[in-house]
């Protein structure tokens, strides 16, 4: 399987993003969220593709340029994981790695949220299988395109994932025990991102 590079992921950032702000935005998360992996793997030791974690982080959000100027639209922002998972299908990335855009939100979407919440995306199941597909997702729950974009530790992110259901915070909680936390006071330093 090709795996792309950076240079290629960066490029097509720049060419989805649809203002400057916006790929400022989503890139930078995506590039943090690959730092917060590398950290994982490195500390726990983990045996997985370093470099397909690289491709998935770095490109697990590029749905969110298909939204209105890459911002959260109310109600709306759910869909960004599909439709990520289609702009990399029709750039003619396999299977594996669109993955990671459609595995990677929240903590999994089932066909069951989706029809219990009314969520506009396709049914079915939305979940993270693989180990790399786990350590994305799990990795990405500590940094949020908010703004001004924040860290967010452990114990905040079990707090907001609560509202999705006990299932929800068990599944992180699970996530929480196999992968570790990470130490994320060097990236708070280095971007300036506050931690919450």
């Amino acid at each position: 399987m090709r795996i792309p590079g950076d240079e290629e992921i960066r490029a097509l950032h720049e060419r989805y993003a649809p203002s400057p702000e916006a790929f400022e935005a989503v890139y930078t998360h995506c590039v943090i969220v690959w730092r917060i992996a590398e950290r994982i793997i490195e500390a726990a030791g983990l045996d997985v593709d370093a470099e397909l974690v690289r491709a998935g982080c770095l490109l697990h959000d590029i749905g969110v340029y298909r939204l209105d100027d890459g911002d959260r639209v109310p109600g709306q922002y759910v869909r960004h994981g599909v439709l990520g998972h289609e702009v990399l299908r029709d750039e003619g990335f396999p299977e594996e790695i669109c993955r990671f855009c459609s595995r990677h939100t929240g903590m999994g979407l089932t066909r069951d949220d989706i029809a219990r919440q009314g969520l506009p995306v396709p049914p079915g199941d939305y979940v993270a299988e693989t180990g790399e597909e786990r350590l994305v997702m799990y990795a990405d729950k500590f940094h949020s395109k908010t703004r001004p974009p924040t860290f967010v530790s452990a114990d905040s992110y079990a707090v907001h994932v609560r509202r999705y259901g006990e299932e929800k915070v068990a599944v992180f909680e699970a996530m929480r025990a196999f992968f570790g936390e990470p130490d994320l006071k060097p990236l708070v330093d280095e971007y300036g991102h506050a931690l919450v």
